[in-house]
């Protein structure tokens, strides 16, 4: 049985939640509860590497809504799109109308369909349409921004795992951290 370390659950974090290569050594109970306590961590990485790009390309003269697509596609990346493939899953799920045990099936789907899709686009028009509007107004603002929604939601993350919210199906990742916070 390995020992814990304090580093267990940054990994355990950084592993899951982001493409940085980090070595994920423990996969257990008490690794994801440190996990889900440091993925606001995780956020703030994410949210630093949003907010560098867009900053970057406003000092080179770029404009906002550039600086604003770079800014939202950069947590896409880092991420492996976990999100957005979470949240497309999510969307055709409930948008099938059908009752849980199909409608989780449907969510389970490698594919994404129409309601998948259109939520998709919907959301990251706003992300960009809100970020380019702070980094035309103030840049330090618009920086902030992409730095605190990824910390949020990445805090989100931290709550969901809390004890007495149970993992929508008994397998994958929702299960692994389902109450250990």
């Amino acid at each position: 049985m390995l020992t814990s370390s304090p580093t267990d659950g940054l990994r355990f974090a950084f592993g899951t939640l982001s493409v940085l290569p980090v070595r994920v050594r423990r996969w257990d109970r008490e690794a994801a509860r440190g996990g889900m306590l440091c993925a606001p961590v995780v956020g703030l990485v994410v949210g630093g590497c949003a907010a560098l790009p867009g900053l970057l390309l406003l000092f080179l003269g770029a404009g906002p809504l550039l600086a604003a697509v770079a800014s939202v596609a950069v947590p896409a990346a880092l991420t492996r799109g976990l999100h957005l493939d979470g949240l497309a899953d999510t969307a055709d799920g409930l948008g099938s109308g059908k009752p849980a045990d199909e409608a989780l099936r449907i969510m389970k789907q490698s594919d994404i369909g129409p309601f998948g899709v259109l939520t998709l686009v919907l959301v990251l028009l706003a992300q960009v349409a809100v970020l380019a509007q702070l980094y035309q107004d103030s840049w330090p603002r618009g920086g902030l921004a992409a730095l605190t929604s990824a910390v949020a939601a990445r805090l989100a993350l931290t709550l969901a795992a809390r004890t007495g919210v149970p993992a929508a199906r008994p397998e994958g990742l929702g299960a692994a951290v389902a109450g250990v916070v």
